[in-house]
């Protein structure tokens, strides 16, 4: 379908792609747990947090960080612990709130955002699964030979955004939805 823009094999990136994406994992939780703890506009807060690192850890594998990271095994393993660090903190976080009563009002609810997009953001570029995703998956549809790779980056990183933006937005609405039911 878009062999003539260098993309090699698109309908297998389309469904590996959906497939990945459905395999949950920590931006998967926390757009889900962000959408059920604070509606709509707090999960596609967290939700564009995830875009944005995405984006960006697209454009790092474009520009060849990701090869780096696969040739060197001792930077990505500080990548992956960084990683695990984080997660195991923001899981003692929701933890620690679930079992103490916060007597915050809810008006800072820009303050929240913020923070909001921000965790997002970060759990999202250090994500392990997008990051061996990018390394070892992503490249693969790409055609050496191509003149201008630039494009081929483009039109498969445009296919996964759009992808997981259906995939949270299902997330979003019916996570705000059970809730409020």
């Amino acid at each position: 379908m878009f062999a003539e823009f260098g993309v090699i094999s698109y309908w297998t990136y389309f469904i590996g792609a959906i497939f990945i994406i459905l395999v949950p994992g920590p931006n998967t939780f926390f757009v889900l747990k962000t959408s059920i703890a604070g509606g709509l506009r707090n999960g596609y807060t967290a939700a564009a947090g995830v875009f944005i690192g995405d984006a960006v850890l697209m454009f790092l594998a474009y520009a060849g960080v990701a090869t780096l990271i696969k040739t060197t095994p001792v930077l990505f393993n500080i990548v992956r612990y960084l990683a695990a660090i984080y997660l195991l903190w923001l899981g003692g976080k929701m933890l620690y709130s679930t079992f103490v009563q916060r007597t915050q009002p809810q008006s800072d609810d820009d303050a929240h955002k913020g923070d909001i997009l921000k965790r997002s953001l970060v759990l999202s570029l250090t994500n392990p699964k997008a990051i061996l995703f990018y390394v070892s998956f992503f490249v693969q549809f790409i055609d050496i030979h191509y003149a201008r790779p630039g494009v081929s980056f483009f039109i498969l990183a445009s296919t996964l955004e759009i992808i997981s933006f259906c995939y949270f937005s299902f997330l979003i609405v019916t996570g705000s939805y059970v809730t409020q039911w």
